[in-house]
């Protein structure tokens, strides 16, 4: 299956989930639901193949998300989606619903999403003091995915929406070498 079918999939799976909880008044506890899932995802590597597997039915996996929804404190509601990824074996793309469905509670709470990329890992304070610039630069609440990329050499790139800031100094190299190239 391609990218663009399973990001498809992804998005209707969110839109769904997205609806149930709204239906049912439980959008923020849906989400911090998700947020604790994707963790656990993201630190568990096997976690989407132990489920996506085929020779393991359907019945043992839903008994398997219910344990695992009881440790991580899951609400129902986020079970139930589960049950439902289950039950169409979507577990290949679970991580994808869950972006998703991230992307989209951000998108429909006006919040804007921003990747921020050093070189090095930023301290606690220096994370505060980047959000509130960029919450300050922008005028309404937002998300920051911190990110670390060696190969920046020093400062940061930032990237919200198709734009992106590169202060960084492997950014300013490159735009040097064009310069001494001839180019832009």
């Amino acid at each position: 299956m391609k990218k663009d079918s399973k990001s498809k999939i992804a998005s209707v799976y969110a839109e769904a989930l997205y609806g149930a909880a709204e239906d049912l008044k439980a959008v923020a506890k849906v989400h911090a639901d998700v947020l604790t899932l994707l963790q656990t995802i993201k630190e568990e590597k096997d976690f989407t193949k132990y489920f996506a597997n085929p020779l393991w039915d359907v019945d043992s996996k839903k008994s398997a998300l219910k344990e695992i929804a009881a440790k991580l404190k899951l609400s129902k509601e986020s079970l139930n989606c589960l049950d439902i990824i289950a039950d169409n074996n979507r577990f290949g793309e679970i991580e994808m619903i869950l972006e998703a469905f991230v992307h989209l509670y951000y998108q429909k709470q006006n919040i804007t999403e921003i990747a921020v990329a050093s070189a090095l890992k930023l301290t606690e304070a220096q994370n505060k003091k980047v959000l509130q610039m960029l919450e300050q630069k922008f005028g309404k609440k937002i998300v920051v995915n911190f990110q670390v990329n060696p190969e920046l050499l020093g400062g940061l790139r930032v990237q919200y929406g198709s734009t992106m800031i590169d202060d960084s100094v492997l950014g300013k190299l490159n735009r040097l070498e064009m310069m001494m190239k001839g180019g832009q």
